[in-house]
């Protein structure tokens, strides 16, 4: 028998505030909650801020899809150059001391009269040649999902010049083991370090001036190349990041790309690795950072993501109107194209047995996550036939799982909802075409895009962090900005979610992860009741029983966390130079492995034996 994947906390930071506690989710339907949810998230957000808690206009303000805050992309203009074709015989002065080390072979140095103490020397095209003049250009899209206003993740703890995206990584994988409730130290006793994992990455690495982005511009700017910036820029390094200087992990680590579906794509080692018992614990997660100008003009040029000028096109605006920043993203309605976003989201995953024996709160059961490519295509940006089988079989799943009633009418969709054209022709007619096959009449969907934007590899994160905050509060998100569904959307069996939608029992849902190149994934996730009923069934009444005391515990934990990070007083764990395992402190023969207070047995049959 498989073990049970189960999502026992979470923890992050993106546009809508803190991940732990539901305040990301809450901060999505925060109009539909009490007052007590509603006061504790603004109150998180007032933390994170600096903003005051009763100032609750200027708190949202500083949230979701907005227009782009200047400290993150720079000045308002950037630097672009021309060309200029220069003719031969054409000539230039120039400060003697501006002249380079060689001059280019189109251009040759006049000899200077005899006694001349000019600093200024002349040169002579000597071909035709070109001429880069400076100008600048503004960006073409001025709205993103960004963290809220006045959150800098860099400044609560040594961060040495990191990259922002490995800084969100330490906030968010950080919120996700204090949110736990569970001792790091007690778990790293009770489980093995070599059946720990952490999957995290990004899909386009490090982008900003301390990583990739700093790496290829210093020369042309007239900067020299750090150290850093090339090492710090790889994709894999937020897992880098939490193994050595969050959790001192010894374990399987790594990630996986594909585009908007990797966080599903790094989900799924995480399920298939505790299913099998090759791990019993593992941190899964994703930090993007790419609200950077050369990343919005990428997309710009793709024509993929909602710019100015399209966006006054839709609503009709003259070519100098302001857009609504905060529409930017409109899936499933008429819409112009995605909106960027950053993002860092952590999940904590436990088999079933060790979820019991720790007391830990069990969020969700991941069942499994589907992954397919398109298979032939006119186009590497086109859609094709990948995403219906995966949210075929993740229906089929789900089926076995909580059988045809519980598929029909207590599921719902986490649609990847992008917010582009193509996205919304392509994903509804899937979704509306699966629903057919399973006999789904009206198929709740929604989109957390329209609230947070796009994150690219944590996009599905964002779906997840969303999904579990309805369970707990039994309300599943509108789609933002869907006034009127889009004329070529399919959606005869699909309930676009126009207002947020209350329930009494939602058995499961399936995350919807479309991405570039034919990346396709979607999860299947059983709700924190249906994982209960199932603990029971695996290991009888008692034993749940057992859990439930334990869970008080961690219960008192979470709570003690969730009152200190309220009122500011956490700080990241990030431990650098503490604790390193020196080759002297490492005991090995041919039977073990013994190391920082841990055994790693070496003994093994032959796995291939006949």
């Amino acid at each position: 028998m498989l073990k049970l994947p189960l999502i026992v906390a979470q923890g992050g930071i993106g546009p809508a505030g803190r991940t732990s506690g539901f305040h990301g989710y809450c901060r999505l339907v925060l109009n539909a909650l009490g007052h007590e949810a509603a006061s504790n998230t603004l109150t998180s957000l007032a933390s994170l801020t600096g903003i005051t808690p009763d100032n609750s206009e200027q708190l949202l303000a500083s949230t979701l899809i907005r227009r782009i805050n200047e400290s993150v992309v720079g000045r308002k203009t950037r630097v672009e150059h021309h060309r200029l074709s220069v003719k031969a015989g054409t000539t230039l002065e120039i400060d003697r001391r501006r002249l380079p080390r060689s001059l280019p072979a189109a251009w040759r140095q006049e000899s200077d009269k005899e006694g001349s103490a000019s600093t200024v020397a002349r040169l002579r095209a000597v071909n035709d040649t070109v001429l880069l003049l400076p100008d600048h250009y503004a960006l073409p899209v001025h709205a993103a999902g960004q963290l809220p206003t006045g959150f800098a993740p860099e400044t609560l703890y040594p961060s040495r010049k990191h990259p922002r995206g490995l800084a969100m990584t330490v906030y968010g994988a950080s919120d996700a083991i204090g949110s736990l409730g569970i001792d790091w130290k007690k778990l790293q006793k009770m489980v093995r370090p070599d059946r720990v994992a952490v999957y995290a990455g990004s899909s386009m690495g490090q982008l900003d001036q301390h990583g990739s982005g700093g790496l290829l511009q210093a020369r042309l700017r007239g900067q020299r190349v750090s150290a850093k910036q090339l090492p710090l820029g790889f994709a894999e390094m937020p897992a880098d990041f939490v193994n050595a200087y969050v959790l001192g992990n010894l374990g399987i680590t790594g990630t996986s790309m594909g585009a908007c579906a990797t966080f599903l794509y790094n989900l799924r080692h995480a399920i298939e690795d505790i299913q099998c018992g090759r791990v019993r614990v593992a941190l899964v997660g994703n930090s993007e950072a790419p609200i950077v100008p050369e990343i919005i003009d990428g997309f710009a040029s793709m024509g993929a993501i909602a710019t100015d000028h399209a966006l006054r096109q839709l609503d009709g605006l003259p070519e100098q109107g302001e857009p609504d920043w905060n529409r930017t993203c409109r899936p499933f309605a008429e819409n112009c194209g995605f909106t960027l976003a950053e993002s860092a989201q952590f999940f904590v995953l436990m088999d079933d047995e060790l979820a019991l024996a720790t007391g830990a709160d069990v969020l969700a059961a991941a069942a499994g996550v589907f992954v397919h490519a398109d298979g032939p295509k006119k186009s590497i940006a086109g859609p094709g036939a990948g995403n219906y089988i995966t949210v075929a079989r993740a229906c089929a799943l789900a089926r076995s799982i909580v059988g045809q009633q519980g598929l029909q009418h207590r599921s719902f969709v986490q649609a990847h909802g992008s917010g582009t054209p193509q996205n919304r022709v392509t994903e509804s007619a899937i979704l509306d075409e699966v629903a057919k096959a399973f006999g789904i009449e009206q198929w709740p969907v929604t989109a957390v895009k329209s609230y947070v934007g796009h994150s690219l590899a944590t996009a599905a994160a964002d779906q997840l962090f969303c999904t579990l905050g309805a369970w707990r509060h039994s309300l599943i998100p509108a789609i933002a900005n869907l006034d009127s569904v889009a004329h070529d959307v399919s959606c005869d069996r699909l309930h676009l979610l126009k207002k947020h939608h209350a329930f009494e029992q939602m058995d499961a849902a399936l995350i919807n992860a479309k991405g570039f190149g034919g990346n396709n994934a979607t999860a299947t996730l059983l709700a924190p009741g249906i994982a209960k009923n199932m603990l029971a069934a695996r290991h009888g009444k008692s034993a749940l029983k057992e859990w439930e005391v334990r869970r008080e515990e961690v219960l008192r934990a979470q709570k003690q966390y969730e009152q200190t990070t309220l009122s500011g007083q956490t700080s990241p764990r990030y431990s650098f130079g503490e604790g390193v395992i020196e080759p002297g402190d490492i005991e090995i023969s041919a039977d073990e492995i013994r190391l920082a207070g841990a055994v790693i047995p070496l003994s093994c049959s032959n796995p291939y034996a006949l």
